[in-house]
């Protein structure tokens, strides 16, 4: 097993359409990512579109990738991905959009449940497992009646497409200290600061 490397999945759908949605944000996150590592995205075998390299200056060797098959079907990609690079579940982390946490708020946590989402629970069939890291964007719970699925496949409304670079940006830190310093010290950060 490739435990020096780290398998860093942005969940969402594909296509321009799909593009600004909320339940894309952890592609937004990686796209961050991957102008931090200055490289390009290009087509795997494994359905996704690929960046491998290094996460700053002597930092972990990583390998972004974004699912190129719907959310629910992303457990193919993700577990094909560890597969071919020979990366255990417990090195690898999603980056995807939770309702469950208000905007603007960023957590992390190994294992536990998908809460719902179709991407996540695909990805713990595929795998055989929970045991992966998360790092969970809020997008807010949905006004009145609205239902889910709907709402996280609307963009952000102006107000927080302001705010979203900012997110954006943060989320992309927290992946980066999670690698680096591990979970215990991206919660400190990232838990405390609501």
């Amino acid at each position: 097993m490739n435990s020096n490397t780290w398998l860093v999945v942005g969940l969402g759908n594909p296509g321009p359409d799909y593009s600004r949605n909320r339940h894309n944000i952890g592609q937004m996150v990686l796209d961050d990512l991957a102008s931090r590592m200055g490289g390009n995205f290009k087509s795997h075998k494994s359905r996704a579109s690929i960046l491998e390299g290094r996460l700053g200056i002597g930092g972990p060797r990583v390998i972004l990738a974004k699912p190129l098959t719907y959310m629910n079907l992303s457990g193919g990609p993700v577990s094909a991905l560890a597969k071919f690079f020979d990366i255990p579940a417990d090195h690898v982390v999603a980056v995807h959009d939770e309702i469950d946490i208000p905007f603007n708020t960023i957590k992390l946590k190994s294992g536990g449940g998908e809460g719902g989402h179709n991407g996540l629970r695909d990805m713990s069939r595929a795998l055989g497992t929970k045991d992966y890291y998360r790092v969970r964007v809020g997008v807010g719970r949905p006004p009145g009646r609205m239902d889910t699925a709907d709402y996280v496949l609307k963009n952000f409304p102006p107000v927080e497409a302001k705010e979203l670079p900012f997110l954006i940006g943060d989320a992309a830190d927290a992946v980066e200290l999670l690698l680096t310093d591990g979970l215990t010290a991206a919660q400190q950060k990232f838990h405390s600061v609501a």
